[in-house]
């Protein structure tokens, strides 16, 4: 194998198919990548795990055709230092050889017939733009769990129904859901069985994925029962479902009677940081709201922060309610609006933040008990 590549293409191209290579892993060529110098002049760079693989397409001037496996991050480490311009890579006896100016780095081949077989892509289900995609999943993956003890709770819930997708992330006190088009291959039809139209991904998977194809433009989802897939512009990616089921939204979010709180988002959160600075641990950040304004405290005796800012209540003449202040954070940060609305029940009643009437984007918050 020999080809030539700018050194820029190569270092994206290794930093992307990386993504999935195991931090530390009882099996060595898992940890690596495997670049494929093809006649047709492209670059393949391969990368896989037992729960997601990465693969990437680049143009390249291939002299030589051939495979070369070699330890993926020791790879990207290289490539992060190597000077602008053109690469060489070229496979000399046991070493891969990296040449770029008047650097050269020699990396040890790994042995390619031990390398398992790269999965292939599930059934293409449909279409979803890239940069919106990326953005809903931004959005609900911040209530996504972090105990691995309850592996479902760190994942992402992906229902397909007709031509709308709905993203929707829990860690049992906060519950984040978003709502977004996408166009169903015709021959997918719209539903399926309930283990292929509504599924649980990786957040951090599905994170990282949406962040990387965020400039693809349209990406094709593919999926089924135990496996999701995504492909675009040159690129293509999998990765395992989890077992179980989120909890279901629908009775969560239905609040019946409530008070309806509007308030500038920015300055909120500006106010919430500054307050929360006198908060030990876990202890809340009040919000008292009234007609026009909203009165923010935090602490206890006399290590108190307070603000008060402009806000409209209806609905009712006075609402007080209390959150754990990262938890709010996350919320309003997951916000991209100038406002947002508090749908409110009362002191110690879950509360939902939206950022208008029918949104897309909802975040439902657990009141905690207010400060005496």
């Amino acid at each position: 194998m020999e080809l030539r590549i700018d050194s820029s293409v190569l270092t994206d191209a290794v930093a992307w198919a990386a993504r999935v290579l195991p931090a530390r892993s009882p099996v060595p060529v898992l940890g690596g990548l495997l670049l494929e110098a093809r006649g047709d002049g492209l670059l393949r760079v391969s990368g896989l795990d037992y729960e997601a693989s990465a693969r990437i397409e680049v143009e390249a001037d291939t002299v030589a055709p051939g495979r070369a496996l070699v330890l993926g991050r020791r790879l990207l480490d290289i490539c992060k230092v190597l000077p602008r311009g053109p690469v060489e890579c070229a496979v000399e006896g046991a070493r891969l050889a990296v040449t770029g100016g008047d650097a050269r780095f020699g990396l040890s081949l790994l042995p390619l017939e031990d390398y398992p077989v790269q999965p292939a892509l599930p059934a293409f289900r449909g279409v979803v733009d890239a940069e919106a995609f990326a953005t809903a999943v931004g959005q609900v993956a911040v209530a996504a769990g972090r105990d691995d003890s309850l592996p479902v709770l760190t994942g992402v819930r992906l229902a397909l129904d007709g031509t709308e997708m709905t993203l929707a992330a829990t860690d049992r006190y906060r519950y984040a859901v978003r709502t977004l088009e996408w166009k169903p291959e015709p021959s997918s039809g719209e539903t399926g069985e309930a283990g292929e139209t509504d599924v649980v991904v990786p957040a951090r998977r599905l994170t990282e994925i949406a962040r990387s194809l965020a400039g693809a433009g349209a990406v094709r989802l593919a999926l089924d029962g135990g496996s999701i897939g995504f492909e675009g512009e040159g690129t293509r990616t999998t990765t395992r479902l989890l077992d179980g089921r989120l909890p279901r939204h629908d009775k969560l979010f239905a609040l019946g009677d409530h008070a309806v709180a509007r308030t500038d988002r920015v300055p909120l959160v500006e106010a919430v940081k500054r307050v929360a600075v006198v908060a030990e641990g876990d202890s809340p950040v009040q919000l008292a709201f009234t007609g026009d304004a909203v009165h923010l405290q935090a602490g206890y005796e006399d290590d108190v922060a307070s603000q008060r800012l402009p806000a409209a209540l209806t609905g009712a003449e006075s609402v007080t309610v209390a959150f754990n202040p990262g938890y709010l954070l996350d919320a309003l940060g997951s916000f991209g609006t100038g406002s947002v609305r508090f749908h409110l029940l009362g002191p110690g009643q879950r509360a939902l933040i939206t950022d208008g009437e029918g949104a897309a984007h909802r975040h439902l918050l657990m009141s905690v008990k207010p400060l005496m």
